[in-house]
C-alpha cells in the first residue's frame, strides 16, 4: 500500500481544500512540520505567559468584586474581556486548519492536546486554555516527547488542574505545621495517561513515591512556575525501579519524567494512541512496534515516530482497487473544521457572534464542546462515540443550515462534492448533490454523507 495525496489530507490533515493542493508525498508533510509554525504567525495566539486579561488580576478581582458597585463591574468588564478572547481563539484556531497547508501540524496539536487534557479550573480561566496549547504543547510537537512531557506536566494549567499546588509533602516543613498531605492526581494521572498506560509496569507504591517526588511543585499568580522547597516530602524516592535525589527540586522531577518517558511501555502507550487516532481503532500490531521502535531507538524523538507512521503500508490501507479503507470517524470538532476548509470559511472573516453561534454553540449541543473533555483521559477515540443518533442529527441540523449563515454564497454543489471529497465522492453523492433542489441542501447532502464522516 502506499502514499496518496487526497488520502493524505483527508487521513493526516484538515481535509480537502478549493486553495490548497493535496501534500505530494510523506516526505512533504513531514518538511511542512520541520518547517516554521506559518499558520500560527497568520493568526497568532497569546502564549499562556502573554494571555490577557492575566489570572491575577481576575483573582484578585473576583475577591473584591462583592465590595462596591464598582468593584463588581470591574469583573464584570475583565469576565467579559475573557470570554471575547477566549472565542477569539476558538475562531483563530479553526481559521488556521482552514488555510494552513500543514495540515498534519494541526492534527498533531489537537491530538496532543487531548493526550494531555484539561479545562478550566474556574470561570475566569476559561480563556488560558488555548494560551496552555500555544506555550507548552505546540512549539514541542516536533521534538522529544520527555520535553513535551516536562513542558506540560510542570506548566501553572495542569498543575491547577490536577491540584498539584494543593499536594504538600506530609514530613515537610510546611506539611507538619500544618498537617497537610499528599494530592496523587498528577502523579497518578502521568502514570496512568500520559505515559505508561492504564495498568502498565507500575502500581500504587510508583504513584505515591511519584507524588512525593512532586511535592514542591505548584505555581504563582505573578510567577507562574514555581517549586516551593519547604513543601517538598524529605527523602529519596523510587519510582519504577529508579531511585531519585533526596533534593527535591524541579530537577528532580525533570530527572524522573525523562526516565519515564524512555520506559518501553511509554513507547508503545504512545505509539498505539498516535495509530489509533489516524489510522484506525485497531491499528495492526506491525504498525504500533514500528512507531514504538523509532520512539524508542530515537531517544523518544516525534518525529520519527511520525515518520515510521506515514511510511508504514498499514497507514495507506485500501480495499479493491480505488476506495480507500476510512473507519476514523471525525469528531465533531474535526467534522465541522473540515467542512469550513472544504467551504474555504475563515472564521476570523465572520462576525463573531455569528461564529459564536453557528460554530462554538453547535458544536457543544453536538456533544463536543470546545476544550472541555470529558475527564483527565480525553475525547474518546471509538467510532461508537461519535457516530449515535443524536450526534448525526445535530451534524444534519447545522449541515443543512449553518453554512448560509457562515458565507454570502454557496458554492455549487457539483462542485463541492468533488472540492469535500476528491476521488472518493460515491457516486450516490454526486447524484444527490446534483439533484438537490437548492445549493444549501446539496451541499448538506455532501456534508451529511458517510463519505465525508470518516477519514
Amino acid at each position: 500500500m502506499s502514499f496518496d495525496p487526497y488520502l493524505a489530507e483527508i487521513r493526516f490533515g484538515t481535509g480537502l481544500s478549493p486553495n490548497a493542493a493535496p501534500p505530494a508525498s510523506s516526505d512533504a508533510i513531514l518538511a511542512a512540520l520541520r518547517g516554521p509554525d506559518l499558520a500560527a504567525e497568520a493568526f497568532p495566539i497569546p502564549l499562556f505567559s502573554e494571555a490577557e486579561p492575566r489570572l491575577k488580576l481576575l483573582r484578585r478581582q473576583a475577591a473584591m468584586r462583592r465590595e462596591s458597585d464598582a468593584a463588581m463591574e470591574r469583573f464584570a468588564a475583565s469576565r467579559n474581556q475573557a470570554s471575547a478572547v477566549h472565542q477569539n481563539n476558538f475562531r483563530r484556531i479553526l481559521t488556521r486548519g482552514v488555510r494552513t497547508h500543514d495540515g498534519f501540524r494541526e492534527r498533531l496539536t489537537a491530538f496532543w492536546a487531548n493526550h494531555f487534557p484539561l479545562r478550566a479550573k474556574i470561570g475566569p480561566m476559561t480563556h488560558l486554555v488555548t494560551p496552555f496549547v500555544e506555550e507548552a504543547i505546540r512549539p514541542n510537537i516536533t521534538g522529544r516527547f520527555a520535553d513535551l512531557l516536562k513542558a506540560v506536566a510542570t506548566h501553572p494549567m495542569m498543575v491547577i488542574y490536577l491540584d498539584q499546588g494543593q499536594s504538600v509533602g506530609p514530613g515537610s516543613p510546611f506539611g507538619t505545621r500544618t498537617g497537610r498531605g499528599l494530592n496523587e492526581n498528577l502523579a497518578r494521572e502521568l502514570l496512568e495517561l500520559h505515559t505508561l498506560g492504564v495498568g502498565n509496569s507500575y502500581d500504587q507504591s510508583d504513584i505515591r513515591q511519584l507524588a512525593e517526588l512532586l511535592t514542591g511543585l505548584s505555581w504563582d499568580d505573578t510567577e507562574g512556575r514555581v517549586f516551593q522547597t519547604n513543601w517538598a516530602e524529605p527523602g529519596s524516592e523510587t519510582v519504577l525501579g529508579r531511585t531519585y535525589s533526596d533534593d527535591g527540586s524541579l530537577e528532580t522531577i525533570f530527572a524522573a519524567l525523562e526516565d519515564i518517558a524512555a520506559h518501553p511501555s511509554t513507547a508503545h502507550h504512545i505509539a498505539t494512541k498516535i495509530a489509533r487516532h489516524f489510522v484506525s481503532d485497531t491499528p495492526s500490531t506491525s504498525l504500533i512496534e514500528a512507531m514504538a521502535a523509532a520512539y524508542s531507538a530515537n531517544g523518544t524523538d516525534l518525529m520519527s515516530v511520525y515518520s515510521a507512521l506515514l511510511d508504514h503500508p498499514d497507514a495507506w490501507l485500501r480495499y479493491g482497487i480505488d476506495a480507500p479503507v476510512r473507519n476514523k470517524a471525525r469528531t465533531h470538532q474535526d467534522w465541522v473544521q473540515a467542512a469550513l476548509r472544504a467551504l474555504d470559511i475563515a472564521l476570523v472573516d465572520v462576525a463573531p457572534d455569528v461564529a459564536r453561534t453557528y460554530v462554538l454553540q453547535r458544536l457543544r449541543l453536538m456533544g463536543q464542546p470546545w476544550e472541555q473533555p470529558p475527564g483527565p483521559d480525553g475525547w474518546p477515540e471509538e467510532a461508537e462515540a461519535w457516530v449515535t443518533p443524536p450526534a448525526m442529527a445535530a451534524r444534519v441540523t447545522w449541515a443543512m443550515q449553518a453554512p448560509s449563515f457562515l458565507m454570502a454564497d454557496l458554492p455549487d454543489p457539483r462542485d463541492f462534492v468533488a472540492i469535500a471529497l476528491g476521488p472518493f465522492a460515491p457516486p450516490e453523492v454526486k447524484f444527490a448533490a446534483g439533484a438537490a433542489e437548492n445549493r444549501a441542501a446539496g451541499i448538506g447532502m455532501v456534508l451529511c454523507s458517510s463519505a465525508f464522516q470518516r477519514r
